[in-house]
């Protein structure tokens, strides 16, 4: 045990850490809660955690690697996340009350909130950190595995407080301009995840 500890227990440390903290996922799972209810967001919490997890698997069997020999590939897709995060933060903004109910919006579905992770610079990070940094070289393939499911039973959790949270805020938030209030401030904390790499291309 001491050993598995010594091996795992930083990843552990840090995949706690990194899920816990704002983000796209977490903002996103928060304003879904709020608008559509803890139990219509299961599909976005479980396609959140899945999809990291796969995402973290391929990172590690050598899709990190496309990035090293085509580094422009990486540059791309941290734009085209910059575009997509900012239309998501417009749509939450406009939420209200009743949006699903009313036919005017649908939670994010699995495979969405799945295929999301792609242009998650946050989940980006994570991963190659977690494979680069977390994962032991010895045996790698089966530390792989295990990471990916230490990653998996952490992640769920996590990320289910933040949707649990919004759920919980419904009847405090009832009234629509309170809502809006809320759904605005998530949007710009969905903003604000992007301030990286805005720094980053300012200083290029």
């Amino acid at each position: 045990m001491s050993a598995f500890w010594h091996s795992f227990g930083p990843l552990a440390v840090f995949a706690l850490v990194a899920s816990i903290t704002p983000g796209p996922n977490n903002t996103m799972l928060a304003a879904s809660g709020l608008t559509h209810g803890f139990r219509r967001t299961l599909p976005h919490m479980l396609g959140v955690s899945v999809g990291f997890v796969v995402m973290v698997a391929l990172v590690g069997v050598g899709l990190g690697t496309v990035f090293d020999r085509l580094p422009w590939l990486y540059v791309v897709l941290k734009y085209v996340s910059a575009v997509y995060l900012l239309w998501l933060a417009w749509k939450i903004a406009r939420a209200g009350a009743g949006a699903s109910s009313a036919g005017g919006g649908r939670p994010l579905g699995f495979l969405q909130a799945a295929g999301f992770q792609w242009v998650n610079p946050k989940a980006w990070v994570m991963a190659i950190g977690i494979v680069s940094a977390y994962t032991p070289r010895d045996d790698f393939l089966f530390n792989l595995l295990v990471a990916c499911l230490i990653c998996g039973a952490i992640n769920l959790p996590t990320v289910s407080l933040w949707a649990g949270f919004g759920a919980g805020m419904r009847r405090w938030l009832a009234r629509p301009a309170i809502l809006r209030g809320f759904n605005v401030g998530m949007a710009l904390l969905l903003v604000a995840s992007l301030y990286p790499l805005m720094q980053e291309a300012a200083t290029r």
